[in-house]
């Protein structure tokens, strides 16, 4: 399994960008998806996340009202639209995916998910 996230990148303050994940998934519907981000010395922590179906997406608090998780099966790719960045969204985006079904608790740790890709690099600044 191979995810390979992309389209991060240097950005100013209040701009946005969009992340994808492309994934090596057969079975990428029956996948849940999810972004994490780690900023330098701070541990990994949970960005958004979206469901097999779409129908459910948790975000993590600071990222709220502000990134659009999505998935397009046909493409077995998710996305990550970041706007309003911030200094402090400064991190490396990495893609994951588990094929358990998603559900509230499981989908925003770290431990819900089995995959991982390598990331891609997100720098906001002033």
């Amino acid at each position: 399994v191979q995810l390979q996230a992309s389209g991060g990148g240097l950005v100013q303050a209040g701009g946005s960008l969009r992340l994808s994940c492309a994934a090596s998934l057969r079975t990428f519907f029956g996948y849940a998806l999810a972004w994490f981000r780690q900023a330098p010395g701070k541990e990994r922590e949970f960005a958004a996340a979206i469901s097999q179906s779409g129908a459910s997406i948790w975000y993590s608090d600071s990222v709220q009202d502000r990134f659009i998780i999505s998935r397009d099966n046909a493409k077995k790719t998710v996305y990550l639209q970041m706007n309003k960045l911030k200094i402090e969204d400064t991190a490396v985006y990495i893609c994951a995916a588990d094929s358990r079904p998603a559900r509230s608790g499981q989908s925003e740790s770290a431990l819900g998910y089995s995959y991982w890709g390598q990331g891609t690099q997100v720098t906001v600044s002033s």
